[in-house]
């Protein structure tokens, strides 16, 4: 089967010693998809689609779970191989698993630019003719898809080549991981049903929702997985813990502003998808804590309306900025920031480590995709 992968583009960050591991994650992903292909090409020609369309999303991406667990491995002192790249990519492939599967809940139109993952599949369906309904069709590969990516996350990391005390020193940071961002995802999908329950607490639910959809697993639990891989020990994890929650956490409320403010044609997504989707961020919960009354019931009617044009995201943009939501959660970003650098500097590791993970850190809070 030919590769669907190409090398992407460094959008987030380019020192050499970054950019060199961002190739040879991807070049690791390449292998093992291509492994992946041989094993459904004995089922069925007709499952090409499954491994090709992963391939083609995982072509993108900033590679930051993995850039955070490798990095993690080197200043707990483990040595530049092969095997914790590998390790490092599982963690991308969950990654993957996460992103289709929230563009089913969401009923999200694009991912990176392209369709999402089941919009490829009722395209493929609907371009074939084929009997019954195209988009139940789509959700339901796309959900095998996710679960795929789900087995092969666990199945590289298993694989990855790494001793099997080292894995096993991992394993419950990986176990966690996945099932705390499961239950993180199933209480964004409460919030937007539920929303109305206790608006007393809605900015503590969404703080929560922050704190287990996204930023544990996108920083401080690949820090935690590449250090107990490498034997570190307690001091050094509970540094890189002070260092990756507040940083995982300046990622969601950077992600939760480009999803209102964000430029598409950087994002690869449609600009206010997320208010379309009636997500309850920090940012909503702020909006509506801090507007006056005739505002808030204009905003929370028109938010989560799917058919909103480009003129009520400029109304609810509007709303979000003379609220002071915005420029209170710009500040969030830079204060755990700068909360998290400073807990970096506490770490006793080598300097070139050190560096990258600052690095990593400024572009993550401060990214424009």
């Amino acid at each position: 089967m030919t590769s669907h992968l190409s090398v992407p583009p460094a959008v987030l960050l380019a020192p050499p010693a970054v950019a060199d591991l961002r190739a040879r994650v991807h070049k690791e992903i390449e292998r093992f998809l291509a492994a992946q292909a041989g094993v459904l090409d004995a089922v069925s020609d007709d499952c090409a689609p499954l491994v090709g369309y992963v391939g083609d999303l995982m072509s993108g991406g900033k590679r930051l779970r993995a850039a955070f667990c490798y990095w993690a491995w080197r200043a707990a002192g483990g040595p530049d191989e092969p095997a914790i790249v590998a390790a490092a990519a599982a963690l991308e492939f969950f990654q993957a698993a996460a992103l289709i599967h929230d563009d089913v809940m969401d009923d999200s139109d694009l991912r990176r630019g392209a369709p999402a993952m089941h919009r490829r599949f009722a395209g493929l369906h609907h371009g074939n003719a084929w009997a019954g309904d195209g988009g139940h069709f789509g959700v339901s590969a796309a959900v095998l898809a996710g679960d795929l990516c789900l087995v092969w996350s666990d199945e590289l990391y298993h694989s990855s080549g790494l001793p099997a005390d080292a894995l096993l020193r991992g394993r419950g940071v990986f176990n966690s991981m996945r099932t705390e961002l499961m239950g993180g995802q199933y209480l964004d999908l409460l919030e937007q049903a539920a929303a109305a329950r206790d608006p007393g607490r809605a900015l503590e639910r969404a703080r929560r929702v922050v704190r287990f959809k996204s930023a544990r697993y996108t920083v401080e639990q690949p820090l935690l997985l590449g250090a107990r891989l490498a034997g570190a020990g307690d001091d050094v994890l509970a540094g890189l813990s002070a260092f990756g929650l507040p940083l995982g956490e300046a990622f969601q409320l950077r992600d939760d502003v480009l999803g209102v403010f964000g430029d598409s044609a950087r994002t690869g997504k449609p600009a206010g998808d997320d208010l379309r989707e009636g997500k309850r961020t920090v940012l909503v919960a702020l909006t509506l804590q801090n507007t006056d009354p005739v505002r808030r019931e204009q905003f929370t009617t028109l938010l989560g309306d799917p058919g909103l044009d480009a003129a009520g995201v400029d109304t609810l943009r509007d709303i979000i900025v003379s609220s002071g939501a915005l420029a209170a959660v710009e500040d969030e970003i830079a204060g755990l920031l700068e909360t998290s650098l400073a807990a970096l500097d506490a770490i006793e590791a080598d300097e070139p480590s050190r560096a990258v993970l600052g690095s990593l850190a400024r572009a993550a809070a401060n990214r424009v995709t």
